[in-house]
């Protein structure tokens, strides 16, 4: 889902070509909307992004979307030990993956873990598949839809090994903030499916949202600070440093990372 906020790739690349009206642009690919009207009038904390897709997002969700993409319908539980072909493997959830550079160099460097990579951003969806298609990494699923949804109906209890939501939208604006991801409803859910010892990651520039996170991890009842201070982290080496932080740090930004761990 779009919780993160880069901006996409230029706009000068080759775009997909016209289709018919009301024709689907991807009849095997990622659904306009997986999950339909069955599912409950919420607050949400995306919106997608509308961009063109390059004819070389579209030609790998055309192809690769069948085998590694996936709808988040809500009306199924995944086992993603048959998901990823190796039941052994530790799953790790990223929730907004961007146009999907850091995903696929955290795969790179983690053949032994999987990244079930869930965004709504149909160009980032191709771009990613593309890169992992080009680096050969197996370990990446791409999850299309509502992550809400995949946690709370379609992820087993305790069946993941890390949760990731890297610069989320920071929805500056103090009416916006009420749709801001990490609240504790939220941390609830997750905490469900994560496994006992499994690590948060959460990583953002919006210094306010930053010390939000903070605030609602700190004071939730399954959730440790991995620090012993109990503040901020660090950036871990496997988190890597994406083109679109490196452009806030030039700027000034102040990039926060909490590690926080499910108890």
């Amino acid at each position: 889902m779009p919780e993160n906020h880069a901006p996409t790739q230029p706009t000068a690349q080759p775009t997909a070509p016209p289709r018919a009206r009301r024709e689907p642009m991807f009849p095997d690919g990622p659904a306009p909307d997986p999950a339909g009207s069955h599912h409950e009038r919420r607050i949400r904390s995306f919106q997608p992004r509308r961009s063109r897709v390059t004819t070389g997002q579209a030609e790998a969700l055309r192809r690769l979307w069948p085998k590694w993409g996936l709808d988040i319908d809500g009306l199924h539980r995944l086992d993603l030990g048959e998901l990823f072909g190796d039941p052994k493997l530790p799953v790790v959830l990223e929730i907004g993956f961007g146009m999907g550079e850091a995903t696929a160099r955290m795969a790179a460097a983690d053949p032994s873990t999987g990244i079930l990579a869930c965004d709504v951003h149909t160009p980032g969806q191709g771009n990613l598949l593309a890169l992992a298609e080009r680096e050969g990494l197996e370990n990446i699923r791409v999850a299309n839809g509502d992550a809400i949804i995949l946690l709370r109906e379609m992820l087993a209890p305790d069946s993941l090994s890390g949760l990731r939501v890297y610069f989320p939208d920071p929805w500056p604006k103090k009416r916006h903030h009420k749709r801001r991801l990490i609240q504790p409803e939220f941390l609830d859910l997750a905490a469900t499916r994560l496994a006992p010892g499994a690590l948060l990651h959460c990583a953002t520039d919006w210094e306010p949202y930053a010390e939000q996170m903070l605030e609602v991890l700190t004071a939730h009842p399954r959730f440790e600070n991995t620090q012993p201070d109990g503040g901020f982290a660090p950036r871990p080496e496997f988190r890597p440093l994406t083109r679109f932080e490196g452009q806030g740090l030039d700027k000034g930004h102040i990039v926060r990372d909490l590690l926080f761990r499910r108890v």
